[in-house]
């Protein structure tokens, strides 16, 4: 799909792909491919992946709109209390946080939406089988 994004929010996203790269590299766990590139060459490389994040995060949340795709309260109460049982001991502090916070509790949201407005799009979708030759499946895969 081809439209405009919203500059801020391609900006956040590499910024936060950008400083999860330098955590990598800080903690020496780059990939040979990566350690092998300038940081410029990155910088472009992870702006296109930003661009790529916020084409398809748009699209998915305008496909659960037009669904009436919902996240309900018992799904958001689970995740939740998944998210404080990692934290033994301190389980009441980690759900007072995520109920103070609204930004925070919408980053547990967002992956429950989005699987279920995949779960969505794949009940729509007729799967058709056709045999191909390898050359035919790379060049489909290359035309992306």
């Amino acid at each position: 799909h081809a439209f405009d994004l919203p500059p801020l929010m391609v900006k956040a996203e590499f910024e936060q792909i950008w400083a999860q790269f330098e955590q990598e590299k800080k903690a020496d766990r780059l990939s040979d491919e990566d350690k092998g590139k300038s940081d410029e060459d990155l910088k472009v490389e992870y702006q296109k992946i930003a661009e790529r994040r916020v084409r398809l995060g748009l699209v998915l949340a305008e496909v659960g709109r037009r669904a009436n795709v919902q996240v309900t309260n018992d799904e958001l109460s689970q995740v939740l209390r998944q998210e404080a049982q990692r934290y033994p001991g301190q389980e009441r502090q980690v759900i007072d946080f995520y109920r103070q916070n609204p930004g925070a509790l919408s980053q547990l949201q967002a992956p429950i939406y989005e699987e279920k407005v995949v779960d969505y799009i794949l009940s729509k979708a007729t799967v058709n089988d056709k045999t191909v030759t390898r050359e035919e499946l790379m060049k489909e895969v290359g035309d992306e």
